[in-house]
């Protein structure tokens, strides 16, 4: 056992990856880099009160100077990471890990964060199937079929700074959720990946402020030195799902310029942190989840900003992830929805994305037929944008068209409460009504309710949205659930409601 580190969960005996070089690496990290985190984490807070005392949100003044800089420009693609048309995203069961890598996308994000509940059990055998799949070694059987693995790169998707994981403490303190993800794959797989032509590539979730990407980049200096490899062998492409990130893109990219492989547009965690952002700014409460679509003026603003920022520096603009999933035994049904999928990326690649993402292996085919046909080369760095002007009062426009609907009201309230009770049973992402949800979907649910408790808002038929009420609709959905979201447990359930009914008065604000 290492000096200093403590596992306070049950582990095998013969578990592969909590070895003693890995939790040495792991308690090197933490020692290395956990004051500057929590003091990341602190200045979030001091800025989230300056959001509440009225302060608007602005291109920070201190780094002009690298935004009107044209010379400086992102490393060039990593092995693999060329052409991303396509990306599949789940979580990291072993069956999941085997269909995506074999579902035709060009890459497979490993999602640690918000497709996956983070039991600890989640967390290690994600690490292991994620270990067996870089050397080929992983296999699935279920029900007499026969699940074997094709050869396509995998990205990993850490759990973001915020996130703690108790369940190993270095020196009686929990690590960082992002560096315990992190540091476990990269040291058992970064040489095997490197071996087979690849290399340890990340999606960085979640982040808002440049420094927090600064301090991303001194950790794969340090590991990178670690293990023995180059620097500038590791890629990260950052989730841009905050609304202070949107406001500091290039800040973000120049701090991870020699590691960079992008950005992506976390379109579902950005309503939710526009959202939460601005919870003290009235003129900020949003209609029903339904209406704000990627063509409303602060998500269109972010999106263009977003493409124009990234070609600028030479580097893949993501686009995000259209929610609707195949629909079984109704063509009419599923027609309408996969159309929908259809119109979300042909948005995206007339828009000049590099690329889409994907929660399904059968929804391939519809988004790479959309970009095959309007993205002739591996990408589009050479759609500059240069029509582009977004101001910061562009990104703060929350003129939405739409209603608060008691139809809304129920919808929100449905998937929460299965959405909830499924993560507490140890499952991060469910389909509900034939839209796949996730924390983030979940997330902007609970967190409309509050907002419109918390404002008073009115629904269409002129009744105000109160906690009592929030709680009546509560009662009258959480018998249905388990007809939508069929595996949840009944006292899974019961803690749900109880969690969502605690959420929608003053106490709504706080952290999933």
């Amino acid at each position: 056992m290492v000096a200093g580190v403590q596992i306070h969960a049950k582990v095998d005996a013969h578990n592969p990856i909590l070895t003693d070089g890995a939790l040495a690496f792991l308690a090197a990290l933490h020692r290395t880099f956990e004051s500057t985190r929590h003091s990341l984490l602190v200045a979030r807070d001091d800025a989230q009160r300056k959001f509440d005392s009225g302060v608007p949100l602005d291109f920070p003044p201190e780094t002009a100077h690298i935004r009107a800089e044209p010379s400086w420009h992102c490393a060039p693609p990593a092995p693999g990471l060329e052409d991303r048309r396509v990306e599949i995203t789940g979580p990291t069961d072993r069956k999941m890990v085997i269909n995506a890598l074999n579902s035709g996308a060009k890459t497979f994000m490993a999602d640690f964060e918000d497709s996956s509940a983070p039991t600890f059990a989640n967390m290690i055998n994600g690490q292991v199937n994620l270990h067996d799949a870089v050397r080929r070694q992983i296999d699935f059987e279920s029900g007499g079929k026969q699940y074997k693995l094709s050869e396509k790169p995998a990205v990993l998707i850490v759990r973001g700074w915020h996130l703690d994981e108790t369940r190993i403490t270095v020196d009686n303190t929990p690590v960082s959720g992002s560096l315990f993800d992190f540091g476990l794959y990269f040291y058992h797989n970064a040489k095997e990946l490197i071996k087979r032509g690849s290399g340890p590539y990340f999606y960085l979730p979640k982040m808002e402020h440049y420094l927090e990407a600064r301090l991303w980049n001194d950790v794969f200096l340090f590991s990178q030195s670690y293990i023995g490899i180059p620097h500038n062998t590791i890629r990260a492409t950052v989730l841009i799902e905050t609304l202070p990130a949107a406001f500091q893109m290039e800040e973000i990219l120049f701090e991870l310029r020699n590691h960079s492989a992008g950005l992506n547009c976390g379109r579902w965690d950005y309503i939710f942190s526009a959202i939460k952002k601005r919870r003290a700014d009235r003129s900020a409460v949003l209609p029903d989840r339904k209406d704000v679509t990627m063509t409303v003026p602060f998500m269109d603003s972010y999106v263009r900003l977003l493409i124009q920022t990234c070609h600028r520096r030479k580097v893949a603009a993501m686009g995000g992830m259209s929610a609707q999933i195949p629909i079984k035994n109704d063509p009419q049904a599923n027609e309408v929805a996969m159309e929908k999928v259809r119109a979300d990326k042909f948005r995206e690649v007339a828009a000049g994305h590099d690329g889409t993402w994907i929660a399904h292996p059968l929804i391939n085919q519809i988004a790479r037929k959309v970009f095959d046909e309007n993205m002739l080369g591996p990408n589009q760095y050479h759609v500059r944008r240069e029509d582009v002007k977004v101001a910061a009062a562009d990104l703060l426009n929350a003129s939405v068209p739409g209603k608060i609907t008691q139809d809304g009201i129920r919808s929100n309230v449905s998937v929460a409460l299965a959405y909830c009770g499924a993560w507490i049973g140890g499952n991060g992402c469910i389909p509900v009504n034939y839209l796949m949800e996730d924390a983030a979907t979940a997330e902007i649910a609970r967190v409309q309710l509050w907002q419109w408790v918390k404002y008073g808002a009115r629904i269409d038929t002129g009744e105000q949205v109160t906690t009592q009420y929030v709680d009546r609709i509560i009662a009258e959905q959480a018998p249905g659930i388990k007809k939508i979201a069929p595996g949840v447990k009944e006292d899974h359930l019961k803690i749900a409601t109880k969690y969502l009914c605690s959420k929608s008065g003053n106490n709504g604000q706080a952290n999933f």
